[in-house]
């Protein structure tokens, strides 16, 4: 489980630089609220929000599904949802050559592989 937690506080950290660069982007461009129709601030605002949109939701089912699960395979889901998410943001601010399309496929995998471990791991469990 120590992976999970290292992946989890690396991912808050990448939302905080991510945050940090759409201010600092804010300044500098003098755009005050949304993207004023500057395609690098667009760029800015979605890599951002996409990480915050979407790196939650999967976490929490890599962390649910942790009670069922090995370590080996909820490290894994970890890492690879950190990878996949510093490969997203890299691309979407033009950093990383297909950095956008190969993070935003194994960002889906890795929520899709945790949603269907968990939802295996709920059909084994007995009511009381």
């Amino acid at each position: 489980m120590p992976v999970f937690y290292v992946c989890a506080g690396l991912l808050g950290l990448l939302a905080v630089a991510l945050a940090l660069n759409v201010g600092l982007m804010r300044g500098r461009k003098r755009i005050n609220l949304g993207d004023g129709g500057d395609a690098g601030m667009q760029a800015a605002v979605r890599a951002h929000g996409n990480l915050v949109e979407f790196a939650p939701l999967t976490l929490l089912m890599i962390y649910m599904a942790s009670d069922f699960y090995g370590f080996r395979t909820v490290a894994a889901l970890s890492v690879v949802l950190l990878v996949a998410r510093v490969l997203h943001a890299g691309g979407m601010l033009g950093l990383i050559p297909k950095g956008r399309l190969v993070g935003t496929l194994a960002s889906v995998a890795t929520l899709a592989i945790a949603s269907i471990l968990l939802a295996i791991a709920g059909l084994g469990l007995k009511q009381y």
